[in-house]
């Protein structure tokens, strides 16, 4: 179940990151923060932004994009400048990729075997949210 999402988190998690997100991946959160998304044929669930407004949305977004990350960060070959947004269930990560102080708008796969980046779509607005 997704949500809307304030953009106060957004603000809250982009301090945490010391980096800006992507414009359109910060709109798309907003109307729906989390869901599937459908890249290449394949089916992902996004990750969402740990939204702390109620008990219910706490518990629904414990899963939020930066305890993902950390989590992938213990492959070993998971780039220290990615962010996770999204998983396919089998280890791969969708990325979004630090540059200075935002993230890019390209996206990009993450192979949680060999540690590649496979560019997926330029912007945000290029996959298909389901």
């Amino acid at each position: 179940m997704t949500f809307n999402l304030d953009e106060k988190f957004i603000l809250q998690v982009e301090a945490e990151l010391e980096a800006l997100l992507p414009q359109n991946y910060k709109t798309s959160m907003i109307k729906s923060n989390g869901g599937e998304i459908e890249v290449a044929g394949d089916v992902w669930e996004q990750y969402p932004i740990f939204d702390k407004s109620d008990r219910k949305r706490i518990a629904c977004t414990c899963n939020h994009i930066i305890a993902e990350t950390k989590s992938c960060e213990d492959f070993g070959n998971f780039p220290d400048n990615a962010l996770a947004i999204a998983g396919n269930g089998c280890g791969d990560q969708l990325v979004l990729l630090k540059q200075s102080n935002s993230y890019t708008d390209s996206i990009y796969i993450w192979s949680h075997e060999t540690g590649e980046l496979d560019k997926v779509a330029n912007d945000f607005n290029e996959l298909t949210c389901l």
